[in-house]
């Protein structure tokens, strides 16, 4: 399996999720906004019931969903914030046990992760992105962009519940060019 890289052109972000909103795909569109937003692996967000986003009897989002990651065990709290509502917003839910990222068919169940894979890869082919843009290059993406606002690498670590260093490095996807933007950018005298 190839190692997915984060999309460092936030341009090309944009493109990849509106490519689903211009065809009226808004379950598809907010995947990938939710994807990108929220850091989640796959697994976490697919699982994702309308009840941990969406306050049903104030009619509200909720300013945080809770998870508790499938590979960690570890809870954590995520902020909604305005580009993960308006996405949701879209969707209005269903059923307060249904899922967010519901199969269009009759089982009561999220959409597979195969289906997760499909939705992003068939947007990154119609905006001609590189190959190796996948689902988990959603979750590298919010690392990225954080990294190179000037979020703390630790912070992210946490973010991410890695244990060690050099996986959220491997994350971030840091290339030459980035190095490169350090070495000729740093003004120290």
């Amino acid at each position: 399996m190839a190692r997915m890289e984060p999309i460092r052109d936030k341009k090309q972000a944009k493109k990849l999720a509106e490519y689903w909103l211009a065809r009226g795909h808004f379950r598809n569109y907010a995947l990938i906004v939710l994807g990108v937003w929220t850091a989640l692996r796959v697994g976490d967000l697919l699982r994702l019931p309308w009840e941990d986003a969406y306050d049903g009897e104030s009619g509200a989002f909720r300013p945080h969903i809770a998870v508790t990651e499938q590979k960690t065990g570890k809870r954590k709290a995520i902020a909604l914030n305005r580009q993960a509502v308006q996405a949701l917003r879209l969707l209005r839910p269903h059923r307060r046990n249904a899922y967010i990222f519901a199969s269009n068919r009759k089982e009561v169940k999220p959409i597979s992760r195969v289906q997760a894979w499909r939705i992003v890869k068939e947007a990154a082919k119609a905006i001609k992105a590189p190959d190796l843009i996948g689902y988990h290059s959603l979750r590298k993406t919010f690392g990225y962009h954080a990294w190179v606002s000037g979020v703390n690498p630790v912070l992210l670590m946490d973010i991410y519940n890695h244990s060690a260093y050099e996986t959220t490095k491997r994350y971030l996807g840091v290339t030459q060019d980035d190095r490169d933007k350090v070495y000729l950018g740093l003004a120290l005298f």
